[in-house]
């Protein structure tokens, strides 16, 4: 009798809906604090670390679904799926903070990134910034494509980490 197979988009899905789970608790808390306009690298550090614990959490549930077994093309497949369910779920979160929750958010983020624009760049003109966020403006909707391209790839890429750690052949025999 022959076992039966887990199913990679089952777990991408769970495993992708607990990323979007725990990235959007974890944007709660920033905004609780009143950090969720600054995008330091600590804070991008800790998004980038909760997408790979939860790719590699993902993937090792499914190889110990599937006998202790796990092609590299599976983990990539865990990976990717896992990243872009999180994202989906980060990006209705994002739309719902600037729409609904927090309407003036691009406003007052915009007015911390010119702080520090002109604090980096002291030969920065308003003119200049003033061009710059006319042109953003006009751009602002190819921000969620390219986040969710942006998780797609870095979950690719954690699940090629986690893949080549944990792959195990199914023996030939």
């Amino acid at each position: 009798m022959e076992e039966m197979q887990p199913k990679i988009g089952k777990y991408a899905l769970n495993f992708g809906l607990l990323l979007g789970l725990v990235s959007v608790v974890f944007n709660v808390m920033l905004f609780s604090v009143d950090m969720h306009y600054e995008q330091t690298p600590a804070i991008q550090i800790i998004g980038i670390s909760i997408l790979f614990a939860l790719v590699f959490i993902g993937i090792t549930q499914f190889r110990k679904a599937n006998g202790g077994y796990l092609k590299l093309g599976e983990a990539l497949k865990l990976g990717t799926g896992i990243a872009v369910v999180g994202a989906v779920i980060g990006l209705i979160y994002y739309f719902l903070l600037t729409n609904v929750i927090e309407p003036g958010f691009m406003d007052k983020a915009s007015e911390f990134a010119k702080v520090k624009a002109f604090e980096n760049n002291p030969k920065l003109t308003q003119e200049q910034w003033d061009q710059g966020m006319e042109m953003q403006k006009k751009f602002a909707w190819i921000a969620y494509p390219f986040i969710l391209i942006f998780q797609a790839l870095i979950g690719l890429i954690a699940g090629l980490v986690a893949g080549l750690i944990f792959k195990k052949d199914k023996p030939a025999y």
